[in-house]
């Protein structure tokens, strides 16, 4: 019995692990951009973000239903706006807030272009915070910008990234997309950009 009892236990870890580690990619050694990191699109695709070298980007953690799903909206007239001018916007879904982010991916992309017809790039459900927190939002959350360093407290916190891949402002959930405070710091981000 105490040996099928640590079967089960052996199998029970390894399928965890599987599942764990089936959107994991092979992270860089001391990354120091965004650049440096490959993630899976929401259809399962591999994507290095190098790239979107040279490019403004503002990175979100999105979630389907929370008070802030509305966002959705404000980030495709967003990406409406400002693609032409350089700004790419990129959408992670997250379930780490209030288990707001249940679906597959596959669920997700649905809800993204049935509701909000999302013109933007959408990635592999991840995890932003905890012990399972993605490399990709270890490192975002660490690095020095003048807002603030530290966890994601919510879904809908935004990173503005600059053309050499490098983290300039950090916004909270509230922070609408198409405010004065995003759109002039995205703005001021994209002086100098010239289209390639």
């Amino acid at each position: 019995m105490k040996r099928f009892l640590l079967l089960l236990a052996i199998i029970s870890l390894t399928v965890q692990s599987g599942m764990a580690s089936e959107n994991a990619i092979p992270v860089k050694e001391n990354p120091q951009s965004l650049y440096d990191f490959t993630v899976k699109d929401i259809d399962g695709k591999i994507v290095p973000l190098k790239k979107y070298k040279g490019k403004v980007i503002l990175l979100v953690n999105t979630a389907s239903k929370c008070g802030f799903t509305k966002q959705y909206a404000d980030l495709v007239k967003l990406a409406t706006d400002y693609t032409e001018k350089g700004l790419v916007v990129l959408g992670f879904p997250a379930n780490n807030f209030g288990q707001q982010e249940p679906g597959t991916n596959k669920e997700i992309k649905f809800f993204c272009q049935e509701n909000y017809q999302v013109n933007f790039p959408m990635f592999a459900k991840s995890s932003v915070v905890g012990k399972d927190q993605a490399p990709l939002f270890k490192f975002l959350t660490t690095q020095k910008n003048p807002d603030f360093i530290g966890p994601i407290k919510w879904n809908f916190e935004k990173f503005l990234i600059g053309q050499k891949g490098e983290l300039l402002r950090r916004f909270r959930s509230k922070d609408n997309p198409n405010g004065e405070t995003i759109i002039k710091a995205i703005e001021k981000a994209l002086e100098g950009y010239v289209k390639s």
